[in-house]
């Protein structure tokens, strides 16, 4: 047995078209922690392997090769399980703490009720294993529940083509599969006529969750029409670890509200509070809260931050967790999440900063001042832009600059940011107290009405704004 402090990590991964190295990322994440692991094991890949540091990087290989079976340890339920950090607000990422004994309560009971997988089925959800879907609904709920659970390396699309999906679920005989929307809206545009989709045997498909963003009409009607059989939009949160609103399949599905993610999930209280708390009626969008206690599962604080945890989720409505998000409830009682209400974006299912983006673009030495805003795309959901002021003491061409920070954003987020935008603009619209105006840019960007606050500094620089973006 090693009596190690050590971290894990892959040698490299593939994408469509290139191979990331992922040891030099954790090597220089190593050499910034504060913490720092006392080794690495290193799972070496076939195709490019990578120079170990002696006495310190480990090879999985070997490990294994010498390893002998262990007892498992016994943990108290309120013991942190893992910690898994979620973009803030202010730029700095949020550490949430998952338990272990409601963390298992809760995904054992969402297999059986929501997921409808009985042991011994197959599930599978492709998402990355470092997202929450990962941690809940790759690795803990199916093995939990005693399902196979399914590991994919790839995209929807290009690995080879729109039909990998598809083929991977025949070939493991996939009975649940859960993916974001993102994917299937990839696949529809690659294959929207079902060339590829027929080519392969999904008798064993029972349902497609999707999670992650908000589920488009368009792409939920697509997908129920080329698979004919259950397509279920379902809500959470890093923060809940497992669905917040939901159809439940394992106990009788009601009738699907395209756009709608369904119905509160037994245990979530969820209501529709105006910014002065009170309840909004049926069809008017407010605040989504559920009125405390949470239930088995949920995060019981920040890591090292109780303060934080309380100002992040429960002042703004005091006797609510937060989530975030804004949304409504119709007559009937499905609830329809809208979006985000505060910097953070949805990307592809990420949930992403652009105040964090914002203070990196900030940090260039010709940027004087700048914003960042998610707005609308037809594949990813949204997308982070950058509208930049420059110091007139630069000279540089822009297209160089915005290489600069493109390649800063990526440098310190991932590639997952997917900020490949930025717009050179002379001012940016403010209030007469200094405030930039995000969410007008991001309305003029994505082209939908908006208000214009009597405090605004200059009408005309709306203008300005509608030129830059019109112009390209």
């Amino acid at each position: 047995m090693l009596d190690l402090n050590i971290f894990s990590w892959p040698v490299v991964g593939k994408e469509i078209d290139k191979i990331i190295p992922y040891k030099p990322i954790v090597n220089a994440g190593i050499k910034e922690a504060y913490f720092k692991p006392e080794g690495c094991i290193v799972l070496q890949r076939d195709f490019i392997p990578c120079d170990l540091v002696a006495d310190y990087d480990l090879d999985w290989k070997t490990l294994v090769s010498k390893a002998s079976p262990m007892s498992y340890e016994i943990m108290d339920a309120c013991d942190p399980l893992y910690i898994l950090y979620t973009s803030g607000t202010t730029g700095a990422p949020k550490g949430i703490v998952r338990d272990n004994g409601g963390h298992a309560v809760a995904l054992n009971s969402s297999m059986e009720y929501v997921y409808n997988a009985e042991p011994g089925s197959v599930y599978w959800a492709a998402s990355d294993i470092g997202w929450v879907v990962g941690h809940s609904y790759i690795v803990y709920a199916p093995l939990i529940r005693g399902c196979t659970t399914v590991l994919f390396e790839g995209k929807p699309i290009k690995t080879p083509d729109a039909g990998t999906f598809w083929r991977v679920i025949e070939e493991y005989k996939v009975n649940t599969f859960f993916t974001a929307p993102t994917a299937i809206r990839a696949i529809k545009k690659e294959d929207f006529d079902g060339e590829l989709f027929r080519k392969y045997d999904l008798t064993s498909l029972r349902y497609l969750f999707l999670a992650g963003e908000r589920t488009d009409v368009a792409t939920y009607e697509w997908a129920s029409a080329m698979l004919q059989r259950p397509v279920i939009d379902h809500w959470w949160q890093t923060e809940s670890g497992y669905p917040m609103l939901a159809n439940l399949a394992g106990v009788g599905l009601i009738p699907v509200k395209p756009g709608s993610a369904g119905k509160p999930m037994f245990g979530f209280d969820i209501r529709i509070l105006s910014v002065d708390h009170d309840f909004m009626p049926p069809n008017q969008e407010g605040a989504v809260v559920i009125k405390l206690k949470l239930p088995p599962g949920c995060l019981p604080g920040l890591w090292n931050d109780n303060e934080r945890f309380k100002s992040s989720y429960l002042s703004e409505f005091p006797g609510y967790y937060f989530s975030g998000d804004g949304g409504y409830r119709d007559d009937d009682g499905y609830i329809y999440i809208t979006g985000r209400m505060d910097d953070v974006i949805n990307v592809a299912g990420h949930r992403l900063s652009t105040s964090e983006m914002e203070e990196i673009v900030a940090g260039h030495y010709a940027v004087a001042e700048c914003a960042v805003v998610g707005c609308h795309d037809e594949m990813k959901g949204q997308l982070p832009v950058g509208f930049v002021v420059l110091k007139h003491s630069y000279d540089k061409q822009p297209d160089q600059i915005s290489h600069e920070l493109v390649a800063k954003v990526r440098d310190t987020i991932g590639a997952v940011a997917a900020f490949k935008t930025v717009h050179f603009v002379e001012r940016l619209p403010k209030t007469r107290s200094g405030k930039i105006l995000r969410k007008i840019i991001r309305a003029i960007a994505d082209e939908v009405p908006y208000q214009v606050p009597s405090t605004i500094e200059d009408m005309t620089v709306l203008d300005e704004i509608k030129w830059v973006l019109h112009k390209k």
